[in-house]
């Protein structure tokens, strides 16, 4: 039947799983949550399984899985869950490394099955509104501006800044994938200052400058020790006129005024698109914001900052 959910069981069930995944799909029109993946923590209505071996012992007629397990742990469930022949989802970053990601791709391509590269950002509800703006237009300047409180999104959460999960490009992979969606002329990493912390493997701030091959300036700010609001914004400045698009991409600012409501429902719309390729028998795997921020690490100077410590609240 056209209205019949289709069964998804859901993997790593923490922060950003209860924010956003749970509520997405307890929301949705097309999809059950049938099942739970996690070491510590379990989900009311599913059933709850360890790992992803468990799970694919007992799937039962789940037929689709999504990953919101950190990097790490990710990519071995992704293998699995794809040559399970299971329609697979992938949170953010979609791997530790580009070499896992086109794995991934070439595995899922050998399948009837969905593989979808998820961007929540380019969810937004002022994405459309900007790339129509700069279609055909000079770009002259743009800023990334990206800066929060790494206490306040990622309290305690010492993995962030081991080798292979990407520091302060975790969020700031977001810009990175509403850049690469809504440029007239794409651009690329033409230098890059990474800042470490003191014993620290990942960095705590980033600044980029990007090249599009027109002298546009481009330019990028990524830091974790923002103290105050968190900024996520990008601005441009363009021959038919300047705009600036406000929180990751829920509304922009121009000539004065406020363009969209901001609200922001971007998982049930990543949950509504994986539904219409899982349909459609049809796979999305766009790694060019992965591709952004390997370039940044390629490229980058390593500075040496003051030590981090969590804040103690």
């Amino acid at each position: 039947m056209p209205d019949e959910k289709m069964k998804i069981a859901l993997a790593g069930i923490g922060e950003i799983a209860r924010q956003q995944h749970i509520p997405a799909l307890r929301n949705s029109s097309d999809w059950q949550l049938a099942a739970a993946i996690s070491r510590n923590a379990t989900v009311d209505g599913a059933s709850n399984h360890k790992d992803i071996d468990a799970f694919l012992n007992d799937r039962g007629d789940i037929e689709a899985i999504s990953l919101a397990l950190p990097p790490g742990p990710r990519f071995d469930y992704a293998v699995k869950a794809i040559e399970a022949g299971l329609h697979v989802m992938i949170e953010k970053p979609p791997a530790v490394t580009l070499a896992q990601c086109h794995l991934l791709r070439d595995l899922a391509d050998r399948t009837d099955a969905t593989f979808f590269v998820s961007w929540h950002s380019r969810m937004g509800r002022a994405i459309d509104e900007a790339r129509r703006r700069l279609k055909g237009a000079r770009l002259d300047r743009l800023r990334i501006d990206w800066r929060e409180d790494v206490n306040q999104f990622h309290p305690g959460q010492d993995w962030i800044f081991e080798a292979g999960n990407l520091g302060v490009f975790d969020p700031g992979i977001n810009a990175m994938s509403i850049l690469t969606a809504i440029l007239d002329r794409p651009a690329f990493v033409s230098s890059s200052d990474l800042y470490f912390p003191k014993g620290r493997e990942a960095p705590i701030a980033a600044d980029l400058r990007f090249d599009n091959g027109t002298g546009a300036e481009m330019t990028a700010k990524f830091d974790w020790r923002h103290d105050g609001e968190a900024r996520w914004d990008i601005e441009f400045e363009t021959d038919r006129g300047n705009f600036r698009l406000v929180c990751s991409g829920s509304y922009i600012e121009a000539d004065g005024q406020r363009i969209g409501d901001g609200m922001t429902d971007e998982y049930p719309l990543l949950y509504a698109l994986f539904a219409d390729l899982v349909r459609q028998g049809r796979s999305e795997t766009d790694f060019s914001p992965m591709i952004q921020v390997a370039d940044a690490f390629l490229l980058g100077r390593r500075h040496e900052v003051a030590a981090f410590d969590w804040r103690k609240d």
